[in-house]
């Protein structure tokens, strides 16, 4: 058979019809603020900024191999960013929050720099130690509240927009913009030739090397990456809680803990995984989170549970019983139709 007779293929019927499915459900997203309440306007405001964070650290885990347990130090260098430009600075906060993103690009290259130089367990404890060094730092700067943190002044708050349900609208709108960016970045960067060096990377690395790919410069980049987004995430997170303090910007647990339970049930290594792990996080926590310590346990076992029964995600799982792509990725060989 000659090459004429076969064609490329993306996307398959099902992949279409749950795309479809996809635009009605970002329409209703965009309009939420028209028919949601005030708190579930912020509770969808944090589903999204946690979508955003999971994909991110899905990006830099799941595909660059560069397994970060301290991706909370751009998290809190993004609000501490937001506050201090605009307490001292002036700026708008919107327009503070993309300088925060700028900040955390430019900040994570020579912490990059520092920290390639781990490799493996070293390179994730590398990590954590750094982010302990900046939430230490944070803590020293008093002019914005030192250890105990400080709260946004009434002024500043203002200035997001006229009248609080406008505010409260702008900060989900914003949110909503930085989930899709995300998503649009992480799609966009595996669908370059970056996209085929970091598959190449995951799989192989010395078969990668061998091929000639610059496997540092291109960790680099992803990791620049995912640095001055999830800066620009963390300052969209504090302008929703409108205080901040060292030990909330820079927690583990919150930001990188929880992020990581979302990618692995989700499934790690696939644009869609963060997407699912992020519903199925949510749902748990708004269930069970009158439970106490329980709740995190319950958080565990589940977590657990998954990877014994499921070892590629609850995606991954539904990718093994049906031929659905969200964000197609992988290009398949099919024979053309006969006339």
């Amino acid at each position: 058979m000659s090459a004429s007779q076969y064609r490329i293929v993306q996307s398959s019927g099902a992949s279409r019809i749950a795309a479809a499915l996809g635009l009605i459900v970002l329409a209703l997203l965009v309009l939420a603020p028209y028919w949601a309440g005030r708190a579930d306007l912020r509770l969808l405001g944090e589903v999204l900024l946690y979508l955003s964070l999971a994909s991110l650290w899905n990006l830099l885990a799941g595909y660059a191999g560069l397994v970060s347990v301290g991706q909370q130090a751009f998290v809190g260098l993004g609000g501490y960013a937001l506050f201090g430009l605009t307490m001292f600075g002036g700026l708008h906060p919107v327009l503070a929050v993309l300088v925060a993103g700028v900040i955390g690009g430019l900040v994570a290259m020579p912490v990059a720099a520092l920290i390639f130089r781990l490799r493996g367990a070293y390179f994730a404890i590398g990590t954590w130690v750094m982010a302990e060094v900046f939430r230490l730092s944070a803590a020293q700067v008093s002019a914005l509240g030192g250890g105990s943190g400080t709260s946004l002044p009434t002024p500043v708050v203002q200035s997001l927009a006229d009248g609080r349900d406008a505010r409260e609208a702008l900060s989900y709108w914003l949110a909503l913009a930085m989930a899709l960016l995300a998503l649009a970045v992480v799609y966009g960067v595996l669908r370059s030739r970056n996209g085929l060096a970091l598959t190449a990377i995951r799989d192989n690395e010395l078969a990668a090397r061998s091929l000639g790919i610059d496997i540092w410069r291109t960790k680099f980049t992803v990791y620049v990456i995912v640095g001055a987004l999830t800066a620009a995430t963390g300052a969209l997170l504090f302008l929703q809680k409108l205080r901040i303090s060292p030990d909330a910007a820079f927690s583990a647990n919150d930001w990188t803990a929880f992020v990581i339970f979302i990618v692995v049930i989700g499934g790690i290594g696939t644009v869609e995984g963060p997407i699912i792990g992020v519903i199925v996080f949510f749902l748990l926590r708004e269930t069970l989170a009158d439970l106490g310590t329980t709740y995190l346990i319950i958080l565990g076992m589940f977590a657990i549970g998954v990877m014994l029964l499921a070892p590629k995600g609850l995606w991954g799982m539904v990718r093994a019983r049906s031929d659905i792509q969200l964000f197609p990725l992988r290009r398949k060989v099919v024979a053309k139709p006969k006339d």
